[in-house]
């Protein structure tokens, strides 16, 4: 029995299913598909336990009324009850005929979980509102509260502010009364990344 020549064609997806299942390893296999064959003829880390040279049972693709170049996502159940998200591409020849179906199957359970993990952590349902005797002279959360909405309204945030945006911006915490409260100058400084020597000159032209 002579060994078949390697197909060059095919030779070129292998490297792409190699790469898609390097770049999300290891939460993604790539099963490569020959419809010529009917057979796997391709797998790249193999999570669900197929081999190469089963069925593929996918004859239907070969029909002229297939238009679809990518088929998906849906999900799926593999064989150890984690849920799969997979999406599958027909991949043609040079005169556009079917040849193969390149299929992506990405294990999301671990973000599922991780997802569940963060939604119990972040759940508001055991906060309180926040004690008056603790927050009754909040300077800095007021502070913080004006800043990012006065950002917000200008579209703007930290790293894009520039040194006029900033001069206004203590001028606005000025007229907001924020310079009220003990060491404020030094934490808007630090906020804005400006020098307290400026943050004080400002406040100086303000008073002069």
């Amino acid at each position: 029995m002579t060994t078949p020549l390697p197909d060059p064609a095919m030779d070129n997806f292998h490297t792409i299913a190699d790469a898609i299942a390097t770049l999300f390893y290891p939460h993604a296999e790539v099963v490569l598909h020959d419809l010529r064959t009917q057979k796997v003829d391709y797998i790249a880390n193999n999570l669900s336990k197929r081999e190469i040279g089963d069925d593929s049972s996918l004859e239907d693709m070969l029909s002229e009324d297939v238009n679809e170049r990518n088929i998906g996502p849906y999900e799926k159940l593999n064989w150890d009850g984690q849920k799969i998200r997979s999406l599958s591409s027909v991949l043609r020849d040079a005169d556009g005929r079917p040849l193969a179906v390149l299929c992506i199957n990405l294990n999301i359970s671990l973000f599922e979980n991780a997802r569940a993990a963060l939604d119990l952590f972040l759940s508001p349902g055991k906060l309180i509102p926040q004690p008056d005797s603790l927050f009754r002279d909040d300077w800095q959360e007021r502070i913080n509260t004006f800043l990012h909405a006065w950002m917000r309204e200008r579209q703007l945030s930290l790293n894009l502010l520039t040194r006029d945006h900033k001069r206004e911006l203590v001028l606005a915490l000025h007229a907001e009364g924020a310079f009220k409260g003990k060491s404020a100058s030094n934490y808007v400084a630090n906020v804005l990344n400006m020098g307290r020597a400026t943050v004080y000159k400002h406040l100086k032209e303000l008073r002069g």
